[in-house]
């Protein structure tokens, strides 16, 4: 049985947040294998590109001038600065998708979040991922490679500071279990995407009916 809903629809903003460890990457990209509508947003970026990655797929990368002139110019829906590079989501990009019924799947913290929602609040579903417990956080934390006592006290404390903003999504879900929690997020998923708001073809069948009469 399809996933799709039938009729035309407009694409939804999926905003996921949560404490590194929480297990948000591994939901998002179980999404995106099943859902072949849902795409992650490709942001824009300053910092130098490394080998591996390609110029639209892993980023769109720019320089510092570029980047201040989109910012001046407001075609971003959200932009931060972390350390020496600057990292922001494209409005037109964003918009395009969703015209086309595409979902965006963005991967940002709350303030990005906050600043999703604040551009285009009827398009944005935002979803926080919470650890099921702190013992649990920093076990995952801990097995990651590469991982310190030194990296782990510093992703912990990371991890306190976002939990605090859990409030502002309109979902959480305790991740405790990887298949249910899977499961919860594709809930989520369908039920948004069936809001009367998306349905871009209502407007034009209820106007067919109204005429019958």
């Amino acid at each position: 049985m399809s996933n799709e809903p039938k009729g035309k629809r407009r694409g939804l903003m999926l905003v996921l947040s949560s404490p590194s460890g929480a297990g948000k990457t591994t939901l998002a990209h179980l999404l995106m294998d099943e859902f072949k509508d849902v795409r992650l947003s490709v942001s824009v970026t300053t910092r130098a590109r490394r080998p591996n990655e390609v110029d639209g797929v892993d980023y769109h990368f720019r320089s510092a001038e570029a980047f201040k002139t989109l910012i001046a110019e407001r075609g971003f829906l959200e932009w931060a600065r972390v350390f020496d590079n600057f990292y922001g989501t494209l409005k037109s990009d964003t918009i395009s998708h969703l015209d086309q019924g595409t979902d965006v799947l963005f991967d940002v913290d709350w303030q990005g979040a906050d600043a999703l929602h604040d551009h285009m609040p009827n398009d944005c579903v935002s979803i926080f991922i919470l650890p099921p417990s702190v013992a649990a956080l920093s076990e995952r934390l801990s097995a990651r490679n590469g991982s310190t006592p030194e990296t782990v006290a510093r992703r912990m404390q990371e991890a306190h500071a976002e939990i605090k903003h859990w409030r502002r999504y309109d979902y959480c879900i305790v991740n405790d279990d990887l298949d249910k929690s899977y499961q919860k997020l594709k809930q989520i998923l369908m039920v948004e995407r069936l809001k009367r708001l998306r349905q871009s073809d209502l407007e034009h069948h209820v106007r067919g009916l109204l005429d019958e009469f």
